[in-house]
């Protein structure tokens, strides 16, 4: 308490100007937020004690296997010599998800990373046992140790994923969620294409050409002067549509809309600039959803909030590589879906 009556007398003390500048780097600093729900970044300390034990248990055996290999090659029943680099590449596997278990308030990453580990364990063991010279009696009991703990292991995992724990912060790998202001999903993304403005703004005018770079919609029907028809795909088996009309258009400079009716209220923005070095137009979107109120506005909500901050830079990326190139580049992999023969994909196949 002490502490923080300090800092508010220090606040209070500084110049106004002072003040507002540190205001608005809060501000600033306040709209980077959230990662995925396997992310989260929350402050709370209420950790389940079986996940915080699977933690340390990690960070012991991997010292352990780290740092006297030779001693847990007896315990378990293989040769010395030929599994002490393999032991300690186990052991720094083992310190590296104990800390990041014991260090995040939701770690359910790194609980799924000890379950793989703990495959690749039962992996080795089941080898070990088929070589001549080893302790088939103390392999066997280490095997069942093992499933034991694979056992714990893949209860936490699977009760974090469950958990709906709000996500807050920035996470170490990157991972973005959009920010939430009572309910509503803000996205923004920025991409530098090179093409003139009066060529990027006229692709833009036409919400048609949306669909062909949004992964995230099915399809946009122009209606009249400036309305548009927009239709989201739902992978949890929903229909989302909505009515958008133009509400500015400054040519070469940006284009605004926001939706009249349908399951969500959705606003965009998209702003366009010269480059600066000559080097094509600088374009940012910013988009914004907040679903209506009721049971099918909250499984809606429940669907926007899964989709990261990462999927708006994607559009645009597709985006660029169209406007430039005229198609949206795809691999062998992502252009043909599902299992198919190890050939060239067909140029249909290709095609944005």
């Amino acid at each position: 308490m002490g502490t923080e009556i300090h800092s508010e007398v220090e606040t209070n003390e500084l110049p106004l100007s002072h003040r507002r500048r540190r205001s608005q780097r809060t501000s600033t600093t306040a709209a980077v937020r959230g990662a995925p729900d396997h992310y989260s970044e929350t402050q709370e300390t209420d950790k389940d004690p079986v996940t915080q034990a699977l933690g340390w248990f990690s960070i012991a055996l991997g010292a352990a296997e780290l740092f006297a290999p030779g001693a847990v090659a007896r315990v378990i029943g293989v040769d010395e010599e030929e599994n002490r680099g393999l032991l300690r590449a186990y052991g720094v596997r083992e310190l590296i998800a104990g800390v990041a278990i014991i260090s995040r308030p939701k770690p359910t990453y790194w609980m799924w990373n000890r379950v793989l580990g703990d495959c690749i364990d039962l992996a080795s063991l089941y080898r070990a046992m088929g070589t001549p010279g080893n302790n088939r009696v103390k392999l066997a009991a280490a095997t069942v140790a093992v499933l034991g703990v694979t056992a714990m292991d893949i209860a936490c995992s699977v009760q974090l994923t469950s958990e709906k724990k709000q996500s807050t912060g920035h996470d170490a790998e990157s991972f973005m969620l959009p920010e939430t202001v009572d309910g509503t999903q803000l996205l923004s993304a920025v991409v530098t294409v090179n093409k003139q403005v009066d060529a990027v703004y006229a692709f833009w005018k036409d919400p048609a050409n949306y669909p062909r770079f949004m992964s995230s919609l099915e399809s946009v029907q122009v209606t009249g002067d400036g309305s548009s028809h927009w239709k989201v795909k739902a992978p949890i088996g929903l229909t989302v549509e909505w009515e958008a009309q133009i509400v500015n258009d400054v040519p070469n400079q940006l284009i605004a809309w926001e939706s009249v009716d349908g399951d969500v209220t959705n606003t965009g923005t998209v702003r366009f600039k010269e480059a600066a070095g000559n080097r094509g137009t600088e374009v940012e979107l910013q988009t914004q959803f907040k679903p209506k109120a009721g049971p099918v506005g909250a499984k809606i909500a429940q669907l926007f909030s899964t989709v990261p901050k990462t999927q708006l830079s994607n559009d645009l990326r597709r985006f660029k590589q169209l406007i430039e190139i005229g198609e949206v580049v795809k691999s062998d992999a992502t252009a043909v879906p599902g299992l198919h023969p190890a050939r060239p994909p067909k140029y249909s196949e290709m095609e944005a």
